[in-house]
């Protein structure tokens, strides 16, 4: 390997939209949406699960004595503890502002022990901060050790055969769970979807489609909402590629939100039948479809 020149210059070309996958690789866990605990007695793995990698935030590993007939309470102790452990562990590394679903794995019937644990714990620890503390504690990270009603729907209790990592792939080859998860993910874009169709009978001056009319929309600040399909994003065209990633790019410098869309979900599927590039508006835009068809009549 040979040293660099002295006062050599560098420069480093990155694509339109690296930004984003940079902060991506600085931080995974930003775009990690799915929390898994796999366990048995005395072993657990608190894992977050990006699109590319399962990062593994915990592991608790505990001698927990054997449950005989003169030493139950032993056994009811050690128990108590790993538990006690694994809700820590738990209540620290996940953060409900981002995660969309938790899987809760292992045999028999530890899973629903360690849920009725956990809600009690972190109940428990709520009551213990006091208010100085309450205000340090990270936003989006159980609001005061409290687990919501709405942060419940979120849990899904299955089977693993150990509290292994490598368990935790036959949990995610579960068809059940294969299809809650893609449920989920695909929870916000269908609740825009949905919006967006509605908007199209009762308002339709607040949603369009295609690539023109959404720029036009763009233009003027006016977008809430912007759906896309991934597949734009896998175009052969270069250019293609780049006008999307712009086109993302602007409207969150606007405070858009912005969903994209997976192809292979049926809601991405209902979307690519419009294009695959639609937006909701923060106002009526009457004179977009005026100006679209304006364009056509005189090229």
């Amino acid at each position: 390997m040979h040293a660099p020149l002295p006062d050599s210059h560098y420069v480093v070309n990155r694509e339109a939209g690296g930004e984003e996958r940079l902060d991506t690789a600085l931080d995974p866990t930003a775009q990690a949406d799915v929390a898994a605990v796999v366990m048995h007695e005395g072993m657990a793995h608190v894992c977050l699960l990006t699109p590319a990698m399962t990062l593994v935030r915990a592991k608790i590993d505990m001698q927990i004595p054997r449950k005989r007939k003169a030493f139950t309470s032993q056994h009811e102790k050690g128990i108590q503890r790993f538990l006690d452990a694994v809700s820590a562990a738990f209540l620290r590394h996940v953060n409900f502002n981002v995660i969309k679903c938790v899987l809760i794995a292992s045999r028999g019937f530890l899973k629903e022990q360690f849920m009725d644990h956990l809600l009690k714990y972190a109940d428990a620890q709520g009551k213990k901060v006091d208010n100085k503390v309450q205000n340090l504690i990270s936003d989006g990270y159980v609001e005061f050790f409290q687990i919501t009603t709405d942060q419940r729907a979120k849990f899904m209790l299955t089977h693993s055969s150990s509290g292994f990592k490598h368990a935790l792939k036959e949990v995610l080859e579960d068809p059940a769970v294969a299809i809650r998860l893609a449920d989920t993910k695909a929870q916000a874009e269908v609740k825009a979807l949905n919006t967006f169709f509605e908007l199209m009978s009762t308002e339709p001056d607040r949603a369009f489609y295609g690539y023109k009319h959404v720029c036009m929309a763009n233009k003027e600040q006016a977008i809430e909402t912007l759906l896309l399909s991934d597949s734009l994003f896998r175009s052969q065209d270069l250019a293609t590629r780049k006008r999307y990633v712009a086109l993302v790019e602007s409207v969150r410098e606007q405070n858009g939100t912005v969903l994209i869309f997976s192809s292979m979900h049926v809601s991405g599927e209902q979307l690519s039948l419009i294009t695959g590039c639609a937006a909701i508006l923060r106002f009526p835009m009457p004179d977009i479809e005026d100006e679209a068809l304006s364009d056509e009549e005189h090229p």
